[in-house]
């Protein structure tokens, strides 16, 4: 049977051994404390941007979609969440570095997609901090200058479309006018060979294409002359497809006017160090110097006390 008391007294007679381990235990964890890379790690919190900080954003997709009950909600929704995947892409790149950062980004609250919550760790507090906010600003301006650079494609995709548009129905015109002439001259030599100088008809509106000739040469080469110099006739689809592409002249959106998120809270100035953590690495030097003495002491007076079997 193993007796404590007996086993205290062999500790407290060896207390100088098992002081001088402490000791130099603690003198390792000093050094530790003294050369080990400090780590502080600061904190924030985004959410999805207000409709004012995508304002001209939006109205050029409003522009460009003809829709003025544009889905403003949705485009927080996906604007934010280029935001998150940018932004982990980013972390990726840093975990990846030879000398690597440690930059993250998760759910604020467990079960909802928003708020986000970012943090980084740095070698200060102020360092933490003041990265963070720039690798914040970096993913913004990354989504803006993603988002602009779409706009503008989508904008010259259906400026083309438009343009074609236009030009398709400015050539109907003009066939369906050069056709109008076309009816008119073969009515009037209609009319020149049956000899019509003079209207036989009380009334325009009883003249079809087939009895045209009944207004009689002098009327038909007024109308001949009157059609070559008229303008073509388009319909309101036309004007509406014009004013349309006049609107899409009128975007102008930079980047800088563009924020795919807002603050929650902006990047902390953290007062409590991650690591190294000096009470807990003094306490553990003392506790491990302790036990490390006292089975220092048992050990050796095991031995002396051994006496081999005859």
């Amino acid at each position: 049977q193993v007796d404590v008391f007996d086993l205290l007294i062999q500790i407290w007679r060896g207390k100088w051994i098992v002081a001088a381990v402490i000791v130099f235990s603690l003198i390792i964890a000093g050094a530790y404390l003294a050369f080990a890379k400090e780590k502080w790690t600061s904190v924030a919190v985004i959410s999805s941007p207000d409709a004012g900080q995508i304002v001209d954003y939006t109205s050029a997709m409003t522009i460009l979609t003809n829709d003025d009950h544009f889905d403003i909600s949705g485009i927080q929704q996906r604007v934010i969440g280029r935001f998150n995947s940018a932004f982990s892409a980013l972390s990726e790149t840093l975990d990846n570095q030879d000398i690597p950062e440690k930059l993250t980004i998760s759910t604020a609250v467990q079960g909802q997609p928003l708020p986000l919550k970012v943090t980084y760790q740095g070698t200060t507090a102020r360092e933490a901090q003041q990265k963070l906010a720039e690798y914040i600003q970096q993913v913004d301006e990354l989504i803006a200058k993603e988002l602009v650079d779409d706009l503008e494609i989508n904008i010259k995709s259906r400026t083309d479309d438009l343009v074609a548009s236009l030009t398709t129905q400015e050539k109907v015109a003009q066939e369906q006018k050069d056709l109008r002439i076309k009816q008119i001259m073969q009515a009037l030599s209609v009319a020149k060979e049956s000899e019509i100088h003079a209207p036989q008809v009380q009334q325009a509106d009883n003249v079809s294409q087939d009895n045209m000739f009944l207004l009689g040469s002098a009327a038909l080469e007024s109308m001949i002359k009157n059609e070559s110099s008229r303008p073509l006739v388009f319909t309101d689809d036309y004007y509406k497809t014009r004013q349309n592409l006049l609107d899409l002249k009128t975007i102008d959106i930079k980047p800088d006017t563009i924020h795919s998120y807002r603050y929650v809270m902006k990047p902390s100035l953290s007062i409590h160090r991650d690591s190294p953590r000096r009470a807990l690495a003094l306490i553990l030097a003392v506790l491990l110097g302790g036990i490390v003495g006292s089975g220092f002491v048992l050990m050796r007076n095991a031995l002396r006390n051994y006496q081999p079997k005859a």
